[in-house]
């Protein structure tokens, strides 16, 4: 019985405590859903979904996107697309055309009202972006989209596929 306890106990604080590490074993911090291994050296961020004609009113505000009709990336709020950078080039981007299959992952909860490929769901976490030094200068084949924290400037960097736009 003491058993059964301790797997409902582990299983219930899992579900309510989902928290995600990758290419690390552990995350950082107890405030943190998502988070990268951000080791010196690293040259990885996290790539946007490239997409168009997303509708608006319906999406959750902090949704991001590379707009590949404007070929700009984007945050959603309030209602409204607003530019993170200016325009840039499709250049790599492969466009694909496939049919969406699945309702895509959610961490932090068990369901969502949210529509997207990735959904953090939580009330008191953050996710830690990807952090490099000066993405700019080390990051050699950057795919548009492309979204980090750069720690030598100590800002958010977005690749638009031309240029690297930063925000503070």
């Amino acid at each position: 019985m003491k058993n059964i306890s301790i797997a409902i106990a582990f299983i219930a604080s899992t579900g309510s405590f989902a928290q995600v590490a990758i290419e690390k074993p552990m995350i950082d911090g107890t405030s943190t859903i998502l988070d990268f291994n951000n080791i010196p050296g690293n040259v990885k961020g996290l790539v946007l979904p490239s997409t168009s004609g997303v509708a608006t009113g319906a999406l959750a505000n902090g949704t991001f996107i590379f707009d590949i009709t404007d070929l700009k990336v984007k945050v959603y709020e309030n209602d409204v697309w607003k530019p993170l950078s200016d325009a840039g080039n499709l250049g790599t981007i492969t466009v694909n055309n496939a049919p969406e299959r699945g309702k895509g992952v959610i961490i932090g909860a068990p369901s969502s009202a949210a529509d997207g490929v990735l959904i953090l769901e939580s009330l008191n976490k953050a996710m830690i972006l990807p952090q490099i030094t000066t993405p700019h200068l080390n990051v050699k084949s950057p795919y548009p989209g492309m979204i980090c924290y750069d720690t030598a400037s100590k800002s958010l960097a977005v690749f638009d596929g031309s240029v690297w736009n930063y925000w503070k």
